[in-house]
């Protein structure tokens, strides 16, 4: 009998979904009324999964706090089966079963995996970007997650920091691009569609610049420069319509950011108009503590009154809000206020009116992984690889050559897919090899060595595979190794070297004082090199490397960054010429570590090196031991056929403020392919109330053309474009003179010059 009367309600409950339900405001008003403090503090709580598995949900540690209603989502718990496991233990067994949001690190891709967002960004292409985020919306929605702690927007001028694989870059304007973009893909402008998931931009604010380049390490800058470089980004995914934002573990002024009542209210909400909730990130608020902030009562009401809603994995808010309430630290109003919005992201996700809106399992096993997608991300994947170098035309290669394809990431397919790659089946993914046989078919001979090992130390080998990222060490020695690898270099035409980092290498928590090619494939590299056969370096990295060597002694350069599940057949797709790279860098790659940070957009100095030969001066700006300027530069990157720019115009050189001035210029494809090339365009600002960088980012467009074809690309430049902030934090544009400048990437001089007048 028990049984049955289970089963109705369990039916009633069912034929109540998809029943129209108040409006909003109306809806949670009523529900917060229903509330008890300790239901109210759990909306606050974002627990782990933890101990989750599928038939087992009901008797874990963590069922019992949502079935007492102290708990408002769980995150990195993955299938569609467990997420309805879990969601029916809150909507079935809590007292006002108020559904459970799920997040998950949908970083770039969920099974179908995308390019790490740093080689994304290379595209320069926010279609592409848009649709790989709404790709991976569709797959991890299939399988029950709604929420997804992307995109990282931190701009990063500093390679050592292991985690600028995650954002798009050193430029704001670029990377503002990328952060509306993503934010556009995920949502669609729509949560209330079953395959949208709900962004959270991150992480807020300024962790790309922490001191040293060590992760979670302090921030200190100028709140000018936070406004002008860093704080962009974040601006335009608010304006996007973002619908979650993460707090960074770094301080800002002084006060960590988790607690930082100026970022988080003053600038993210009274500022900028930002109507979201705010999660913490991993323990955000428990580790104030360790900065020096108080015990975790004080530290959980200092975020509280900051203007952060959601604890990620802390429980400092489960735990100490209630005394700190009685005590009068906090108030009843702001963990009000602070449930209201996670209701409402609740509420606008039709988690109320259908609590198993994204738990179809059917959607889960048609709409993942599926052919359509990895064929959009081996098209994406093409996009994002940068060409380095091409001596004498070596690629692309033809498919009729003896190749050997040697390294120790020829045959690493767990390491395709990169950093944050949590729903991955390294498995499935397409190791270099195995792309490169596929796209040669039988009209070639594919050999194989790995030639050597990551590196010589097999305890930092552990360290840079971890999460079953392994490379499969070789206990052979180093000459041995070498040995097989020559043997095969021998038989081929080309060979193929395949170096680099692990995926691991990059990412949090990977930080690195020396940024150059591990030890061990460098004397790899260069006995391959003494073969006399073309060498081929496809480079895999997750950050900017120092590469003079390579570049004085390899004849072709191809970086790859870490393509994604389709790798192997996009990095074939480029070597072999089915695609033309046109990926350009949106980081500047150091000639030396001692030059970091280094970024295009710098300001100048009162004794800036004067000669362009980069020879050193005394009393000037410069090293003594070396260049000023990167190995290559923010927007670089070549193609297989030439681009020649000329006949820079300008529609007038005066502007008012109400005005808009034309740039034009004639772009012309004059080698033997057909190819796409990134015209971009630079303001610099010649005099301000404040100093201005040498060049600013401010218009770019990807354009197609084929053998022989000439194009005029045409800018409009808007008093907008002008606009900084300056030292009033005042948004403001200065009447005075401007140079423009338009071509291939930032080392670009061919320049008109406008002033703008009142």
């Amino acid at each position: 009998m028990r049984n049955k009367i289970t089963l109705f309600f369990l039916v009633c409950s069912f034929l109540s979904f998809g029943q129209k339900i108040k409006p909003k405001a109306e809806f949670v008003n009523d529900l917060i009324s229903k509330m008890t403090l300790d239901e109210k503090i759990g909306q606050l709580n974002l627990p782990t999964s933890g101990d989750i598995t599928t038939g087992q949900a009901s008797s874990s540690d963590i069922a019992k706090n949502i079935a007492e209603g102290k708990v408002g989502g769980l995150f990195n718990i993955k299938s569609v089966e467990k997420i309805k496991e879990v969601q029916r233990i809150a909507v079935e067994k809590s007292r006002l079963k108020i559904p459970l949001l799920f997040g998950m690190d949908v970083i770039h891709g969920y099974e179908t995996t995308f390019p790490i967002p740093l080689g994304l960004s290379c595209s320069w292409d926010m279609k592409l970007i848009e649709k790989s985020a709404q790709i991976a919306a569709q797959e991890a929605s299939a399988d029950g997650i709604n929420w997804t702690f992307s995109p990282m927007v931190d701009i990063s001028r500093d390679p050592r920091w292991g985690r600028i694989s995650e954002g798009s870059g050193e430029d704001p304007y670029l990377g503002s691009q990328v952060a509306k973009a993503m934010v556009n893909g995920y949502q669609q402008n729509d949560l209330s569609k079953n395959n949208t998931l709900m962004a959270c931009v991150k992480h807020f604010a300024l962790y790309g610049a922490p001191d040293g380049g060590r992760d979670y390490n302090t921030v200190d800058m100028s709140r000018i420069k936070m406004y002008n470089d860093y704080f962009p980004p974040y601006k335009a995914a608010v304006d996007a319509g973002v619908g979650s934002v993460m707090a960074s573990f770094n301080e800002v002024d002084g006060i960590p950011a988790t607690g930082n009542k100026w970022l988080m209210t003053d600038v993210l909400r009274k500022q900028w108009g930002f109507k979201g909730f705010v999660v913490t990130d991993y323990t955000g608020i428990p580790e104030m503590i360790a900065h020096g902030m108080g015990d975790l009562q004080t530290v959980s009401a200092l975020a509280l009154n900051a203007g952060i809603e959601m604890d990620m994995v802390g429980e400092g808010f489960l735990t100490t809000l209630k005394k700190s309430l009685a005590e009068n630290k906090v108030t009843l109003a702001q963990i009000n206020n602070a449930v209201r919005l996670i209701l409402e992201a609740k509420y606008d996700l039709g988690l109320f009116q259908n609590p198993y809106k994204y738990c179809d399992v059917k959607r889960a096993r048609t709409e993942v992984y599926t052919t359509a997608n990895r064929t959009e991300a081996r098209k994406i994947s093409a996009q994002s690889l940068v060409l380095l170098k091409n001596m004498n035309q070596i690629l692309p290669l033809k498919k009729s050559a003896t190749v050997a394809v040697i390294g120790p990431l020829a045959d690493a397919k767990e390491n395709m897919a990169g950093t944050w790659s949590v729903a991955t089946n390294m498995d499935k993914s397409i190791s270099l090899i195995a792309g490169i046989k596929e796209v040669v078919g039988n009209n070639a001979k594919v050999l194989y060595a790995k030639g050597s090992n990551l590196d010589y130390d097999a305890v930092f080998e552990e360290k840079a595979t971890m999460f079953g990222k392994t490379l499969h060490r070789d206990n052979r020695t180093q000459e041995e190794l070498t040995n097989e690898a020559l043997k095969v270099a021998n038989q081929a035409d080309v060979i193929i070297a395949a170096l680099g980092e692990s995926a691991e290498m990059s990412g949090e928590s990977s930080s690195r004082t020396n940024l150059e090619i591990p030890q061990a494939q460098k004397d790899l590299l260069q006995e391959l090199l003494k073969t006399g056969k073309p060498v081929v370096l496809v480079l895999f990295t997750g950050r900017p490397l120092v590469l003079v060597q390579e570049n004085e002694t390899v004849p072709a350069i191809l970086n790859a960054w870490f393509a994604g599940s389709e790798a192997g057949y996009a990095i074939a797709d480029v070597l072999y010429g089915n695609e033309n790279p046109s990926g350009k860098l949106t980081t500047s790659f150091p000639r030396s570590v001692g030059q970091v940070p280094i970024y295009y957009n710098q300001k100048n100095t009162g004794r800036p090196l004067m000669n362009k030969e980069g020879k050193f001066e005394k009393f000037r700006s410069n090293y003594i031991d070396e260049r000023n300027e990167p190995l290559y530069p923010f927007g670089y990157g070549l193609s297989y056929t030439n681009f020649d720019y000329s006949n820079l115009k300008i529609s007038s050189d005066k502007m008012n403020f109400d005005e808009k001035l034309k740039v034009s210029i004639d772009v012309a494809n004059t080698g033997n392919y057909d190819g796409k090339e990134i015209v971009q365009l630079y303001i610099r600002d010649l005099v301000g109330s404040v100093t201005r960088p040498l060049k600013e980012l401010k218009g770019f467009q990807k354009i197609f053309l084929k053998k022989g074809e000439v194009q005029t690309v045409s800018f409009e430049i808007s008093v907008e474009d002008l606009k900084f902030y300056n030292s009033d934090l005042q948004f403001v544009a200065e009447p005075g003179q401007f140079e423009v400048f338009v071509g291939k990437d930032s080392a670009v001089e061919n320049k008109v010059s406008f002033g703008l007048v009142k």
